[in-house]
């Protein structure tokens, strides 16, 4: 499959009381279309800083990005506002959610905003409802998001960033915040989303979470030290492939 992501020499320098800290040192690697990858590492490794620098939230200080094809290093704000809001997905660990807004009006929201859709409200709200399905929450749909669970709460968010129909989906701690129930469940929609071919890269500390993602990049100041390959073998069970992937990183000091 063709390359999504394409990430050359990506570094990030922040400058405090004219001191470096140099988060992300010459990082490199691609995403291809369809995959799923998990970031891990220690805590203050450049996980989150990473997942800003390449979905362009934040600017790296060196490098590259390449997103489907084009450097979003030469974006102009107005335009990485326009890819982040139109190509790309994003789902973090506190669920961002208008209070005044019921929970399929947050999830249009994004949808709304997007002027240069050639789509009717009627069809915005349909994709939101298809997508409440999809998730198992349509009983949720004009609930406030303090009258569902955090489970829920999640899966919408989930909903939300889909409704542009995203080429990639960021995530950060998607399930941190999450009971391991609520976790499940969520990972289970997440996995689903992936085989029907969103290409994902999320953030995790979770190796139950990460056992479910087709490879993982385990970073450890700021560099990539290790790369793990899931074997792709659809009889391996979820506790095996969480087993292996633990034995790896152990290996790596996890």
């Amino acid at each position: 499959m063709a390359d999504m992501l394409e990430v050359k020499d990506l570094c990030k320098t922040y400058v405090v009381d004219k001191r470096q800290n140099n988060v992300l040192k010459n990082i490199s690697f691609t995403v291809e279309e369809g995959d799923m990858v998990a970031i891990m590492g220690p805590s203050g490794s450049g996980k989150s800083t990473l997942l800003y620098c390449v979905s362009g939230m934040d600017r790296p200080t060196g490098g590259e990005v390449n997103f489907d094809g084009e450097n979003i290093g030469n974006y102009s704000e107005k335009k990485l506002t326009e890819i982040r809001r139109n190509k790309m997905g994003f789902i973090f660990q506190q669920m961002y959610m208008m209070k005044n807004l019921t929970i399929i009006d947050n999830i249009l929201l994004p949808a709304v905003e997007n002027i240069g859709s050639k789509k009717s409200h009627r069809e915005k709200v349909e994709r939101a409802k298809e997508l409440l399905h999809k998730m198992g929450i349509p009983e949720v749909a004009d609930h406030d998001i303090n009258e569902v669970s955090g489970g829920q709460l999640q899966r919408a968010c989930i909903a939300r960033s889909m409704i542009n129909q995203p080429k990639i989906l960021f995530a950060d701690e998607p399930t941190g915040a999450l009971n391991r129930a609520a976790s499940t469940e969520v990972m289970e929609e997440m996995t689903r989303l992936n085989e029907e071919g969103c290409t994902i890269m999320m953030v995790t500390h979770d190796s139950r979470v990460a056992a479910r993602c087709k490879r993982v990049l385990y970073l450890v100041d700021g560099t990539i030290v290790g790369e793990y390959k899931d074997s792709g073998d659809v009889n391996t069970s979820l506790a095996d492939r969480e087993r292996r992937l633990n034995n790896w990183l152990m290996e790596l000091g996890w």
